[in-house]
């Protein structure tokens, strides 16, 4: 399955699910492709992290040029791509190719707005596919110091989008994400216990249910 991670809006913490998911993916067993799509580059500088201070598994990360060349995703059991609308091209070679779109949605209005676009977008996109993707949506980056209202006022919003199916599992803005994230590793592997863990599973299992079955 090819599991497309995007936004409009860059912060959206797409790069930190996208990594996750592939180590998640892997330690399930999984042969597993990531790739890097977004002009930042950011998950590639993370997987040359892990590489650098030997972490297993290995996490192959490839990018924008190996898109455009052409990669033959049947040699994997799941694909997981970061894109940013820096490269509209290599953006709507993903989509094209994706069985599902997941738009990480910080809690906010003006990221609920951002979403509605992108899902247009997408939608446009894919129009002509005999079988176009699902689109989901999830809360990201909820911020443990501040008020739920913003968060329940988000979740209410892209319940009510059309086009895409809200997920209910969401991620908070935790250290453990940053922590790990920025010495090549996932937040399962840093710290196990960690509650963001806990949400991250909940998410994982989610996205791809087939594999706790």
């Amino acid at each position: 399955m090819v599991t497309v991670i995007g936004s409009l809006k860059g912060g959206s913490g797409k790069s930190t699910v996208t990594f996750n998911l592939a180590v998640w993916l892997t330690l399930a067993g999984q042969k597993v492709l990531a790739m890097d799509l977004d002009p930042q580059a950011t998950l590639t500088d993370v997987a040359d992290v892990r590489a650098e201070e030997g972490y297993q598994p290995e996490v192959e990360v490839l990018g924008r040029r190996a898109m455009a060349a052409g990669v033959d995703f049947n040699e994997y059991d799941e694909v997981v791509i970061d894109v940013g609308t820096a490269d509209m091209e290599s953006l709507k070679r993903a989509l094209l190719h994706a069985d599902k779109i997941v738009i990480p949605v910080p809690p906010s209005q003006a990221d609920v707005w951002s979403t509605q676009r992108f899902i247009r977008f997408v939608s446009s996109i894919v129009a002509s596919l005999k079988s176009p993707p699902e689109i989901c949506t999830f809360i990201n980056r909820v911020d443990m110091q501040s008020a739920a209202n913003e968060s329940y006022e988000t979740a209410a919003a892209l319940v009510s989008l059309p086009g895409a199916r809200f997920l209910l599992p969401r991620l908070s803005q935790r250290p453990v994400f940053l922590h790990s994230f920025s010495e090549g590793l996932a937040a399962m592997e840093l710290d196990p216990r960690d509650p963001g863990v806990r949400e991250f599973n909940a998410l994982a299992a989610e996205l791809y249910p087939h594999l706790i079955r």
